[in-house]
């Protein structure tokens, strides 16, 4: 069975990528968590944040942002000292922005998922590369998005960032041709 060429034989990056990455997502919890995640990433590799992924969910309140909007200082100092997350106290603080910000964008748009969808049209776009080399870290799209999201008060939300985030979630299908995740294999 052929992957897509960025994955390695460990089990979680291979349910990752078998199960998740690519895949629409519509879920608000979700697409908050993922966007969480995505910013941790920031100048990491995305298996460091994988591994850590569930550690995150813990001590996020499983990224439930009705709970993290009322975090205190006290509450981030708590997460600045969690070794099982990336202690980076920017890092940290953008999930509470963000659940901020997200929660705006929910009542301003009925669901964080019928923005977010807006920016493909509320079709996945679905690319056919032949080689991982040929798949961009960003786009026009990403960097219309990136551009969207800050002005909407998210952090970590980097044009590279966002082009990452829409390939988590399935607004961009990149697995690559050869892949047995490509729609054209399925």
């Amino acid at each position: 069975m052929n992957r897509c060429a960025w994955v390695t034989d460990e089990p979680l990056y291979l349910e990752y990528h078998d199960k998740e990455w690519g895949v629409p997502v519509y879920d608000d919890q979700v697409l908050f968590e993922m966007l969480c995640l995505e910013g941790a990433q920031a100048g990491l590799s995305w298996w460091t944040i994988l591994k850590k992924r569930e550690n995150y969910r813990i001590a996020f309140d499983q990224f439930d942002p009705e709970k993290i909007v009322r975090y205190t200082d006290e509450k981030i100092q708590t997460l600045l000292e969690f070794e099982g997350i990336i202690r980076n106290r920017l890092k940290v603080k953008s999930v509470v922005s963000n659940a901020k910000a997200f929660l705006k964008i929910q009542a301003e748009y009925g669901s964080f998922s019928n923005y977010i969808w807006e920016f493909v049209g509320h079709e996945p776009i679905v690319n056919e590369w032949k080689t991982i080399e040929e798949v961009p870290v960003s786009n026009e799209l990403s960097d219309s998005m990136s551009k969207q999201l800050k002005k909407d008060g998210f952090k970590f939300v980097g044009p590279t960032i966002c082009y990452s985030y829409m390939q988590a979630v399935g607004l961009i299908n990149d697995h690559t041709l050869d892949c047995f995740r490509h729609p054209s294999n399925c």
